[in-house]
Order: C-alpha cells, then structure tokens, then sequence
C-alpha cells in the first residue's frame, strides 16, 4: 500500500495544470482528499469540468490558455503556490500525436511559460508529466524483447552527446526536460520530470489505445479493426498508480532526476483486446489488422527499479484489474450507437 506524507501535503497550496484533463482530474480528486488547497489551470480543450465533479466545491478553477499568457497574468496564477504538478499539454493517443504534429510542438512554449512562472514564484517544487516517447526507437524495434527503457537511456543533460527521440512529441517533451535543467542551472528551480507510458483508466478519451478499443468492442465492430498487426507491445499503467507516483514524486524529488512510472511489464496488443472482449463477454467473428495506421514503437516497457528506490513506488493495478475498472465506467458512461466514428479516435471530443 502506498504511503503518503499527509503532513507534507494537508493545507498546502497545489497547483494543477491541464487538471481538467484525464490523468490531471485524478490527481486533483486524490491532492483533495490529502487536504491540500488546489488550483486547478485548464483551457479545457480537451479536459472537462465533470471530470471534477467529486472536487469541484472544494477546489478553485481557472479557465487560461498557457499557451497564450501575459506575463502578468501568469504571476497572477503561480502567486503563493508551493508545489505545481504541470500536466497541461496538446496531446492524445498514437493517432492524435501522429496526425498533430505542429499542435504538439506548442507545447515547448506552453512548458517554457510555466517553468517561468514557477521561477518567478518561487515554487518549492515542480512535477512535470513528461513520456516514455523521450526514449530512442532504436531501443524499441524488437517484438520479444525483454528490455526495459532505463531514464539513463535518455539523459537531457549530455548536450554533447547523440539524443533521440519518438516523433515531434517525444522530441518536444524531451527538451523541455533540458529546459527544465536549464532554469535549474539559472534560477535553481526545483523539480522532477515524470515519465509516463500508455496511462489509462476512467476519464481518458477514444484517441488513447485502451478506451479506444473498449469503444470498437462496445459498438461490436466486427471485424474488429486493430491498428498495425496486433503484435505490437506496451506497458500499461493503471492512472491511479500514475497518479501516486506523481504525488511522491513531488514529495521527494526535486533536484530534476527522472523518473519512470510503469510496470515493466509487455503486453500485445491483440491480447490486450480478446481480454476487453473476455469482459464483455463478446467477441468479433473477425480481425482486421491495419498496417497503413499508426502505431508508434514496437515493443516499449519502463523499468521502474528507480521509483521503487527512490519514491518507495511500484504499480499496485493489474492490467485485468484495471480493465475492469476501465470498462465498467466507460460502460456507465458511454451511448452506444451501433457504429464507430473515425473521426473519435483521431481528434479530441470537445
């Protein structure tokens, strides 16, 4: 069981960006429950205010484009807080990513906005939501392999060196961590980039892998459409466990070290299906795999033997644990139609 400092966190000003959002609203519900006083910064692009319905009367709402700031509205917002999780961002599933690449890319001058309004405030501590897209590719062409991408595989400090990274994403997150160390140098800001891999649970949209096949076995697509040819392999993490791993980061790390959250753990996606389906209790007469669409790298796992180290972290939802719980609120949640929308999986719903 994860243990959290309540001392550290009871009555402390938290600020949340892009907390509207999927994994942003679960962290906002759980900083609540520690009894921190949140501000939550969302443009609501692609988060929802009812993602906040269990902490809206508790929490205080800002409706700002971080893109878009004036400086002193951005000393405005950062004014008195202590520790900031930044989540705010352009970003959606392999298909989103893939088909916004300029959209993506602004998020260079999102990061940059908020890392200056953390100097500028004087914030004890920032947490930033980076991915595991900051790793080379080239580590990441094997199906079967059983190699787990290590933070050193990616270190934004050697400037000097080779660096890689998974599309114009990856790239952006990647240095933003140099940025990161860069007002770390200059300013001696505080903080601790977090590593991210294929999060999901309730709350996410149709761009992201997991709900967007828990929508095509819904809607009983058959065949049953799969992007690329099913052997592909992920790590997924359950958003709660991204969720407490996030608050211990803020807790204990601030001198900029990454860190992984995942469960080194490889999962096709083809079985990964049939098990949404084994939920369901329904299956297609037929699969359809196709290789025109994207896909991303071909097997990706975190290790994560440095938030166990460092953080006392490790994920505590099985995948099947999780799907569980994933389906049954999309279940709750969803008006089947009777058809699948393209156009769901590739662009944000609101």
């Amino acid at each position: 069981m994860i243990q959290f400092s309540e001392n550290f966190w009871n009555e402390t000003n938290v600020l949340v960006t892009g907390g509207a959002s999927f994994i942003g609203s679960h962290l906002v519900d759980k900083l609540v429950s520690l009894g921190s006083k949140v501000t939550v910064i969302d443009n609501l692009s692609s988060g929802k205010k009812e993602n906040l319905s269990n902490s809206w009367d508790k929490i205080e709402f800002k409706k700002n484009d971080l893109e878009y700031i004036t400086k002193s509205e951005l000393d405005g917002l950062f004014k008195d807080q202590e520790i900031v999780f930044h989540l705010a961002a352009v970003h959606g599933g392999r298909g989103f990513i893939t088909t916004h690449p300029a959209d993506v890319s602004s998020n260079f001058s999102i990061d940059h906005h908020v890392f200056e309004g953390c100097k500028d405030s004087n914030v004890k501590n920032l947490v930033f939501a980076s991915t595991a897209c900051v790793y080379p590719t080239e580590l990441q062409k094997e199906i079967g392999s059983d190699y787990t991408l290590k933070e050193e595989d990616s270190n934004p400090l050697n400037l000097d060196e080779s660096m890689s990274a998974d599309i114009e994403y990856g790239w952006e997150k990647l240095m933003s961590e140099m940025q990161l160390h860069a007002f770390r140098k200059q300013y001696g800001l505080r903080g601790c980039p977090i590593r991210f891999v294929t999060a999901y649970g309730p709350r996410e949209n149709e761009t992201h892998a997991i709900i967007a096949l828990i929508y095509k076995a819904l809607e009983k697509m058959d065949p049953f459409e799969i992007w690329g040819d099913g052997k592909q392999e992920r790590d997924f993490t359950y958003v709660k466990d991204i969720v407490s791993g996030s608050i211990l980061a803020g807790e204990k790390i601030s001198d900029m070290t990454p860190i992984n959250l995942g469960t080194g753990q490889r999962y096709q996606i083809i079985d990964v299906v049939k098990m949404i389906c084994s939920v369901l209790n329904w299956e297609p007469t037929e699969f359809k795999f196709d290789t025109t669409k994207p896909t991303g790298a071909l097997s990706r796992a975190l290790d994560n033997s440095r938030a166990k180290e460092l953080l006392g972290w490790e994920p505590e939802f099985s995948l099947k644990e999780g799907l569980e719980k994933t389906i049954k609120w999309y279940v709750d949640n969803h008006k089947v139609e009777g058809k699948v929308s393209d156009s769901l999986l590739l662009e944000h719903s609101n």
